[in-house]
């Protein structure tokens, strides 16, 4: 185990936040962690490709800039990796961005000694799962991997790469398979995966300061009332949900009927992404 732990804070408890490196700070996650995660006490490093928003001192860099990436997480306390393609591409963009971009920010946190990385994996990497039937038990988190397209698989790799350098070199990783974070919901489907992004935030918080964590892989949902995945390796860390999607839920099922199994885009974990990715058809 490294010597050194990350440090529990809370924005009541220490003036001194810590420096929180996020990649991916022009996205929609991205841009929601920006505004929810100082509160949690995390002074935000924003990088991203391309310029961000109200952030005047934020870093443009490409992933593939290895030189830049380590200059990014010098002097970082933790790094929340966001960045990457984050619907289905080719196998060539996703290679480049999301598997590549995310060895090259491995990299660099291990020969900077950055002791924290929090990886946001994706419910995608288990898409093939078949949806779980009334009375079942939530969907644990070591299920084994079925990815639903190359986007999903990259999500596996980067799981895969974090294991490797937590026993290689002690870079602890949590690696969060986030369901839906979108302030509102939009499918029926989104009543059982969506992270509102507050609940996103305390899960981030958690996962940044909670000790020991060596390579823990959760899962990132709200406590909803339709949830099926289990949530308590996520409340181990610390995390505690206070949002519920069924709120939504006469809207959304009015608007789109309740969810249906039976049908091709409902009938596994992964949504539309099993059956309809924009390249490749299941």
């Amino acid at each position: 185990m490294p010597a050194d732990q990350p440090v529990e804070r809370d924005a009541e408890q220490t003036d001194t936040p810590s420096t929180v490196l996020l990649t991916g700070a022009s996205g929609i996650v991205g841009t929601l962690m920006r505004e929810l995660l100082p509160p949690h006490g995390y002074r935000i490093r924003s990088l991203d490709m391309v310029p961000t928003p109200g952030d005047p001192d934020a870093i443009v860099a490409d992933l593939a800039d290895r030189a830049a990436l380590r200059e990014a997480v010098r002097g970082a306390d933790a790094i929340l990796h966001l960045a990457g393609i984050s619907l289905e591409s080719s196998f060539e963009k996703i290679l480049r961005a999301n598997i590549e971009g995310t060895y090259n920010l491995y990299e660099a946190a291990r020969e900077e000694g950055v002791r924290r990385i929090v990886f946001a994996s994706s419910n995608h990497a288990v898409g093939l799962t078949p949806w779980p039937r009334p009375g079942d038990a939530p969907i644990p988190v070591d299920i084994p991997h079925r990815p639903d397209t190359f986007y999903g698989l990259s999500k596996c790799f980067g799981e895969d790469l974090a294991q490797l350098y937590w026993d290689k070199y002690g870079l602890e990783t949590v690696s969060i398979r986030i369901g839906s974070c979108f302030p509102k919901i939009t499918s029926a489907r989104m009543l059982s995966v969506w992270l509102s992004p507050a609940d996103g935030a305390r899960l981030f918080h958690a996962a940044i300061s909670a000790p020991d964590v060596g390579h823990t892989v959760v899962y990132g949902s709200s406590d909803n009332t339709r949830r099926v995945w289990d949530l308590a390796p996520a409340e181990a860390l610390g995390y505690v949900s206070e949002d519920d999607s069924e709120v939504f839920a006469a809207e959304v099922i009015a608007a789109h009927g309740e969810l249906d199994t039976g049908k091709p885009d409902q009938a596994h974990l992964g949504g539309a992404f099993v059956t309809d990715p924009p390249i490749w058809p299941h």
